[in-house]
Parts: structure tokens; sequence; C-alpha cells
């Protein structure tokens, strides 16, 4: 069967694409793992679009792995199957804002800095910030959160409904506009963070909040990373409401210096910032300096206006960046690990211990206010010794994390790189999942071989089958 011609039958041939240069940008994504080649790129303009694309696909057991921008770092986006990859940027209208709801409808080819951009016509904003200017459907895929999730919450805590094409071409939505429901299982978070194994989202609705009267950033240098810690954990227990809270390790910050000519003092840092009214802020700040003074803080520069806030969060943004322009040809192993806050210092000194012992060079940042810490590890994909020693990295943070009642993954998902510790991570839990994706996604065609492997699935349908069977049935 030709694929690209049988798919120009079902929808306009200038949405269907075999060109070898779009092939190659939809094998990808901005993380470290191996390129994988799809049959087919398909550009859907529609709902209708979609629906065709799936009935055939499941039909015909061809994978469809959607694509939003192709900035995830676990391989989500990446065709592991070949198949279709689905492209969503030409879904990308606004279809409502709604001021006195704060509600936003988009499609999921919307980006964050497209919706932003229009919310603020009407003094809105929307919160979830992971830095790149990703896809709202990509967001909302991996759960993604980010910088400002310590006061607004990530993905699942700000998408209220979804329309979504389930594998037989069914369309359903999981949510409705209400802040809250009691009725029935909530198919919404099921489907957030599901990464395109369950269905394909084709609308979102979204809550926004109003632009804060005041917003002011801070710079808080320490001397130790227990005591930026400390004083991060200080701030929280005696309820600032922080916007943003993000740990900075040192060398980091001499990445950033060179890359972006700024002059941060290059030692462990807090990126910080408040929200608020004038009142508020005013107040919110002066306890601040005193928790950070009695914490050890030597340094606490404030930025007002917009250009030096501006300048601070785009630098922790590039951070990742950063460190790949200071060392070219080399990729990075950015882990994603997050633990309740009373073992974050912990498993910062534990991983810089992990970082010396195995010569890796790399950083060490984190969203400090949620727990969340990334270790990003240059690697050279050629040699496998690199890619030995980061791999044992990587296991040996991840494994401390669960240890410490964490997760493996914060933000990031789990997409290819992050399967091997589901059973660790869930235990029997992870045997519920396989059986939701069976249920819904019998033929496995939706992003195969994420969060599971395809064998995985397979055998976990043979399973639910011969448990089916009458007695005796089998060795007939």
């Amino acid at each position: 069967m030709n694929l690209a011609n049988k798919l120009k039958e079902i929808i306009p041939s200038d949405r269907v694409s075999t060109n070898e240069t779009i092939l190659l940008n939809h094998s990808r994504d901005d993380s470290f793992h191996p390129a994988r080649f799809t049959d087919v790129v398909i550009f859907p303009e529609e709902k209708e679009d979609i629906i065709e694309i799936i009935k055939f696909a499941n039909i015909n057991n061809i994978a469809v792995t959607p694509f939003g921008i192709g900035s995830g770092l676990e391989g989500s986006a990446i065709p592991v199957n070949g198949g279709i990859s689905l492209d969503l940027k030409k879904m990308n209208k606004i279809l409502e804002i709604n001021p006195e709801d704060f509600l936003v409808q988009v499609q999921p080819g919307v980006t964050r800095v497209q919706l932003n951009k229009e919310l603020g016509k009407y003094g809105l904003f929307f919160s979830v910030d992971p830095g790149a200017d990703a896809t709202l459907g990509g967001m909302a895929s991996t759960n993604a959160s980010g910088t400002t999730t310590v006061r607004y919450g990530m993905m699942k805590d700000n998408v209220r409904d979804l329309e979504v094409v389930l594998a037989d071409g069914r369309v359903i939505r999981t949510g409705g506009n209400a802040k809250k429901s009691s009725s029935g299982y909530n198919l919404t978070e099921l489907f957030v963070g599901s990464e395109g194994t369950l269905g394909i989202f084709t609308e979102l609705t979204l809550q926004v909040y109003g632009i804060p009267e005041v917003i002011t950033a801070a710079r808080a240098v320490f001397p130790t990373t227990n005591e930026a810690i400390h004083a991060a954990q200080s701030l929280l227990t005696v309820g600032v409401p922080i916007a943003r809270l993000e740990f900075v390790e040192g060398k980091t910050l001499k990445y950033l210096n060179h890359v972006g000519n700024t002059n941060y003092i290059e030692d462990t840092s807090l990126f910080i910032e408040f929200h608020g009214s004038k009142g508020s802020v005013i107040a919110d700040v002066e306890l601040t300096k005193k928790l950070f003074n009695q914490n050890g803080c030597y340094q606490l520069h404030f930025e007002t206006n917009s250009s030096g806030r501006n300048r601070l969060w785009e630098a922790r943004h590039n951070s990742l960046y950063a460190l790949i322009h200071q060392n070219p040809g080399k990729q990075v192993m950015n882990t994603d690990v997050c633990v309740p806050l009373s073992k974050l210092a912990e498993v910062v000194e534990f991983t810089r211990k992990c970082k010396e012992e195995s010569g890796l060079q790399g950083d060490i940042i984190g969203h400090i206010g949620d727990g969340n810490l990334h270790a990003g590890i240059l690697i050279d994909t050629k040699p496998s010794f690199d890619m030995e020693k980061a791999n044992q990295f990587n296991e040996a943070i991840v494994k401390f994390a669960l240890l410490c009642s964490g997760t493996c993954t914060g933000e990031h998902g789990v997409g290819l790189g992050k399967k091997k510790y589901q059973s660790l991570q869930h235990g029997v839990a992870l045997d519920v999942m396989k059986s939701i994706k069976n249920v819904l996604d019998p033929n496995n065609i939706l992003n195969p071989g994420k969060i599971f492997d395809t064998t995985e699935i397979l055998e976990e349908k043979t399973k639910n089958v011969l448990d089916q069977c009458p007695a005796g049935a089998e060795a007939e």
C-alpha cells in the first residue's frame, strides 16, 4: 500500500507530505533520543481531518504520532514505529476568550506565546511556562509545568476540558466549563499527561488569570546549596505567595553570563518573582528580605522593570541552550526528578556527588518551589562510554528520588527515556494503566512505544483474553 497516496484520498493532498526535509524534522525532538523516520507527515486543519485519519489508521493498524513543535525532552514525539506523524500546527485558532469565567478555548496547535499575546488585550494571561514556546496541545499531552507552578499549578491544574478523538474515531469531551464537578471519573486528568497514547486533542479549554498589578523579580545569592534551599522552604512555610522560585547552581550562572552577556554573581542563587497588588508585594518583599538574611543570603538584587525581569527569566529558560552553546558537538541528557520539598536538599547534594564521581560535565537547576530538579549532563551519543555513564547517572538519581517518595519525571513526561522506571514507580498500578490503554486503543496505533513498550501492551492484551477463557479452553 502506498500510504501517502491512500491518505490523499482522505484529505487534500497539500496536507500530506513525504518531503525528505519534512520527514527529517518530524523524526526527532529536542531530546538526546535517536531520530526515527516516519513514513508520512500530515497537517490536519480541522477536527474532521483527524477523525478520518484516525479511522483509516485504526482499520489498517498504522501508527499515529502527534507532533507539536518538537520541543519535548523525552522523545514523546519521535515516531518509533513509523507510520503517520500528525503535525497539529495548522490547528492554531483561538476559538473563544471568556474573560468573565477566566476561560479560553483553543485548538491544540496554538502556542503559549501566541495565546498570551492575545490574552493581554483582555488583561489576562495563561500561567504555565515551560520556557519553550510549545503548543498547548503538546504541553497538555506531557502535563508540562515550569517556573510558575509553585503558585499557579501545572497543566493538569489549568485544563478544564478537552475534546479528544479516540482511536476508533469517536469524539468525546472530558470535562466542562464549571470550576469543579463530582460527576463520574475525571477523564480530563486521565488524558492530560497521556502523551498522545489514548487520544488526539482537538480542543482545549484552559483556565487563565488576571495580569497582576505589580510584578517584581529578584536574585538572591547564597554561599551554599543548603542555605538557599532552607531559605526557599522558609518562604513557603510562612505562606508568601511566590509566583516563581528557581534554584540555579553557580556553574550554570557562569554559562549564562557568557552566553547572555550578564554579570550575575556565579554562586548558588534563587531567582524569585512576586505577583500581587502594590501593598501586598511590598509586604512580601520585606518578609523575604528578613527570611533570606536569616538563611545566609549575601546579595538580594531586585528587578522591578519589565526589561530586567525579562532578562532574568530569559537567562533561566535558556540554561539548557547555554550549556549546549558552550559545548559544541555535545548533546544534553536532562534529568527530571521531583521530590517532596523536605528531601530536595538531600537530592541536590546526591546529584552533585554523582556528577562529580562520574566525571560528567553539566549543570543543576530546579523549580525549587515544587521540588522539581534538573541536572543537564553533557554527552556525546556516539561513544558508548558517554551514554553508559550518563544512563547510570540518570538511573541513580531516579532511584534515589523514588526512595524519597518522588517521581522519575516531574514535567518532561515518560516518552522513551523514563519507560524503564514505570514499574518501579507504579507497581501494580501500571497494570491498570495498560488495561486503560488496551480498552481505548486496542490496536495500539496511538503513539506506540511511549510510556510502555509495544510488547508490554500486546502481552497485557493476550493476558486479558486468556483470563476471560473458560476453564480448559486454553488447552483445547
